[in-house]
């Protein structure tokens, strides 16, 4: 499946020559390991790929030796995976590196020796296990892979067609046209309730069949479950019910994660690791209450004010609904043509942050829950600052709506409260484009442009 981030990977390749190595950070089952083989395949003349999760002893005992005899360490590693190695022109790929820390701390030499390129691929990569008693490379360059967004999704359907139309549209603040926004929003739907993993879009574009769709994800969220045992070492247990309780949280009118749904008395000191833990394993996405609308979201941070979103919005849903261990077909198909109405805002909102996330924003909202001013009372789903600085008017706050018929007291209240702070106001829904009041009413699936 095509992928934004071949154009990263090739532009490291170019632009590093040799001078450093690659690291891809990504949350388990993202196409991580997938993508570097078909780069590898591409672009050089052969390649190795070290899996640790399958190598023997035999291979990660190679990166404890002398690493200053590097002409018997590319002997032995060319003899055991019998594979030519040619200066310039061979990748090495250490898959799962976060299993041979190792090795990772190795890069400092191979870098150094200049023959070969190097990608490290893994998850959990900076979790205190995986980086204990290693000093990490300053030779490393460190991207992050996502699931699949939007356009991926597209693509991977043979789709093609529409993106420059919503681009286009986008661009210039207009109207999708009735039938053209019917047919990209049920796409979107797809995408939604599918998810970016890339084994999950794989099924439904073969079989489309839900149920199938819907069992690799709950491997997946197993997969995930296993990770956490095995590496949230000393708070397992936290780790485990924060991730229970994301569902429960996202469902609420207020999606601010509360704490007394841990436990009585529970406070954010005691469950910060497991928090961070989640955040770094990426298979969540942290959005923090900014209390103030000015240029350096993170100097007004509450890190105690804060909601919880899955990383992808596809295992949300099978995180969600799971009462019979199995999501039906009838309730894909009532996601799909928008007849759930009780859990829409959470799948919307969370698959804005996930969209927003894609695009290596820190995702943070506004909340002022004043029990003495009605005026002062509000909340904002997203703020986004813009990427020129100017001396006024640089964040601009979003709302998500999923349904047909809603307020949007909170923006008001906000937009003239703030007014010399704010840029563009933007509320995404699922109806086309248009302009009212001051107020940029975008198709959902445009979230990805912002």
């Amino acid at each position: 499946m095509r992928r934004k981030i071949e154009e990263k990977i090739l532009n490291w390749k170019i632009k590093s020559d040799g001078k450093t190595a690659l690291l891809i950070d990504g949350a388990r089952r993202v196409g991580k390991s997938f993508i570097v083989e078909d780069f590898a395949r591409k672009n050089y003349r052969s390649y190795i790929l070290i899996d640790f999760n399958e190598v023997g002893k035999e291979i990660t005992d190679l990166f404890d030796m002398n690493l200053r005899d590097l002409e018997s360490f590319f002997m032995y590693l060319s003899a055991a995976f019998n594979v030519k190695l040619y200066d310039r022109e061979s990748l090495i790929i250490l898959d799962e590196v976060q299993l041979c820390p190792r090795a990772r701390a190795a890069i400092k030499f191979l870098v150094a020796d200049g023959r070969f390129d190097y990608i490290e691929t893994g998850s959990l990569m900076s979790i205190k296990k995986n980086v204990k008693d290693i000093v990490i490379p300053s030779e490393e360059r460190h991207i992050k892979m996502y699931p699949m967004d939007f356009e991926e999704f597209l693509w991977a359907r043979g789709e093609d067609a529409v993106i420059p139309v919503i681009k286009d549209c986008f661009a210039k603040r207009k109207a999708m046209g009735q039938a053209m926004h019917r047919k990209v929003m049920t796409l979107f739907r797809e995408y939604v309730i599918i998810g970016g993993m890339p084994q999950a879009v794989r099924e439904y574009i073969e079989t489309k069949d839900f149920e199938a769709v819907d069992q690799i994800k709950r491997d997946i969220l197993t997969l995930y479950r296993e990770d956490i045992r095995k590496h949230a070492e000393g708070y397992t247990g936290k780790v485990e019910s924060i991730f229970d309780e994301i569902p429960s949280q996202l469902s609420k009118h207020e999606k601010k994660f509360a704490l007394s749904s841990l436990g009585k008395g529970a406070r954010f000191r005691d469950y910060k690791s497991a928090f961070l833990w989640l955040r770094d394993s990426m298979f969540t996405n942290i959005c923090f209450n900014s209390t103030e609308p000015n240029i350096g979201l993170k100097l007004n941070r509450d890190n105690a004010s804060f909601k919880l979103y899955m990383g992808d919005t596809g295992l949300l849903i099978s995180h969600s609904f799971d009462e019979n261990g199995i999501v039906s077909e009838e309730l894909y198909k009532k996601l799909l043509f928008g007849k759930l109405e009780v859990n829409e805002g959470m799948i919307f909102e969370n698959i804005v942050a996930q969209m927003l996330a894609a695009n290596d924003r820190t995702l943070y909202f506004y909340s002022n829950s004043s029990r003495t001013d009605k005026n002062s009372r509000m909340e904002i789903d997203f703020l986004l600052a813009k990427s020129k600085i100017t001396n006024r008017h640089n964040i601009s706050p979003l709302e998500v709506k999923s349904g047909k018929n809603y307020t949007l007291s909170s923006l008001k209240k906000f937009r003239k409260k703030y007014t010399e702070q704010l840029s563009e106001a933007f509320v995404l829904h699922t109806d086309d484009l248009r302009k009212k009041d001051g107020i940029i009413y975008l198709p959902v699936y445009m979230a990805g442009y912002l």
